[in-house]
């Protein structure tokens, strides 16, 4: 995204404003921006999420800008967890107990005879 947000910045980087909605383009170039303080992969619960944005912004309640997220598909939410749009997240940072698990891979071997 082209558009500058630094109209929507403190002299620390946190937004202190959301666009109005005629101001689109602006309003994804800072979702866009926001999205990019969360790693790809990586599942994060509402508390971690509200963190970081919470951190990132001088808004009275910041929460808009989590709905903003997830409204525009940049964030992606299921069962009280929390992702970027652009890829779910992967195996949990706690080791899965594969024998008690199916993965869901399934292996199929192939002969062939000469």
């Amino acid at each position: 995204m082209t558009k500058s947000i630094t109209d929507f910045q403190d002299d620390h980087g946190r937004i202190t404003a959301w666009p109005s909605k005629r101001r689109r383009v602006h309003q994804m170039a800072i979702l866009d921006h926001l999205t990019g303080l969360f790693e790809p992969g990586v599942s994060y619960d509402q508390g971690q999420v509200e963190g970081v944005l919470a951190d990132h912004s001088t808004l009275e309640d910041p929460s808009i800008l989590l709905t903003e997220l997830l409204d525009s598909e940049y964030l992606a939410t299921a069962d009280g967890a929390y992702w970027r749009a652009d890829g779910r997240p992967g195996v949990s940072a706690e080791p899965a107990d594969s024998a008690s698990e199916p993965s869901g891979e399934v292996e199929i071997s192939v002969s062939k005879n000469g």
